[in-house]
């Protein structure tokens, strides 16, 4: 439970009390904070402990929801357009009150309906949480504990030479090459995906699959998955064109041949000339 509120993140508070507006919830330290009729139910009661995420109002007020937004105090993500003014731009980050981007944060000029790349982060002067486009510094070195094939949470941010940028878990820089992609990536998509290493400047390596020989049994499962759920046959082998393995199982065809290795001396399937059978 919060010793005090936390602004711009998720606060484990106890119900204190009810009133005609919601609920009160309190901190360890006594702290309060409203949650609004809206965010309310049946099953809240008084004594309870709870999550909530906790932000400011328009009065500037701490208030807090049920909702969680699109990114909190420091995450990153991208956020479409709202409106704009002579001061800045509001941007939709999954809450009732827009988050507002001043322009002193703004690299270029918003246009409503496009989307932003966005870092949530809290005005000291005002108490606030606000947006910036200003993200290079804020990223932190991935720890040493991400291993090969460590899962993860990233989104595409840009596209590059290489490849494409990603930011993993809101917080650390990645990269997945061009050349280890088999399956359509969009700058903007969230994927989940593995880690490949993690390089000496602490920024990752990523991959879409499993590496190795965990990457094989991976395919495997997933080749063997999909013959169960196609009546125990489907109409490939080692001879299928590339691009139709990638495209029906999302595997180069060097992983696809692996895997079917991997089942066929597992005594799992058996491959002929019209296909691959479950046994």
């Amino acid at each position: 439970m919060n010793e005090t509120l936390a602004i711009g993140e998720i606060n484990t508070l106890v119900i204190d009390r009810s009133t005609v507006p919601g609920l009160f919830l309190r901190t360890l330290g006594e702290e309060d904070v409203l949650l609004p009729n809206q965010y309310v139910t049946d099953a809240m009661h008084i004594g309870d402990t709870i999550d909530v995420f906790v932000y400011t109002d328009s009065e500037d007020r701490p208030v807090a929801t049920t909702l969680k937004p699109k990114a909190m105090l420091g995450e990153i993500a991208f956020l479409e357009v709202i409106d704009t003014a002579s001061i800045g731009a509001f941007v939709d980050w999954g809450l009732p009150k827009d988050l507002f981007v001043p322009k002193t944060l703004q690299k270029r000029p918003f246009v409503v309906g496009e989307k932003r790349l966005i870092r949530v982060i809290l005005d000291e002067q005002t108490n606030r949480l606000v947006g910036t486009e200003k993200i290079s510094g804020a990223l932190i070195d991935a720890p040493r504990d991400f291993y090969p094939n460590t899962p993860v949470s990233f989104r595409i941010i840009a596209k590059t030479p290489l490849g494409y940028k990603a930011i993993v878990e809101h917080k650390y820089e990645g990269m997945i090459y061009t050349n280890e992609i088999f399956e359509t990536v969009r700058v903007g998509d969230i994927k989940n995906g593995f880690v490949k290493q993690r390089r000496d400047d602490g920024k990752l390596d990523l991959s879409l699959q499993m590496i190795g020989k965990a990457k094989v049994g991976n395919a495997s499962a997933k080749i063997y998955e999909m013959l169960r759920q196609n009546g125990g046959m489907l109409p490939y082998n080692y001879k299928s064109d590339p691009d139709a393995i990638q495209r029906t199982f999302g595997l180069s065809k060097k992983n696809f041949k692996s895997a079917l290795t991997e089942l066929s001396e597992g005594g799992k399937i058996t491959i002929k000339e019209s296909g691959i059978y479950g046994i």
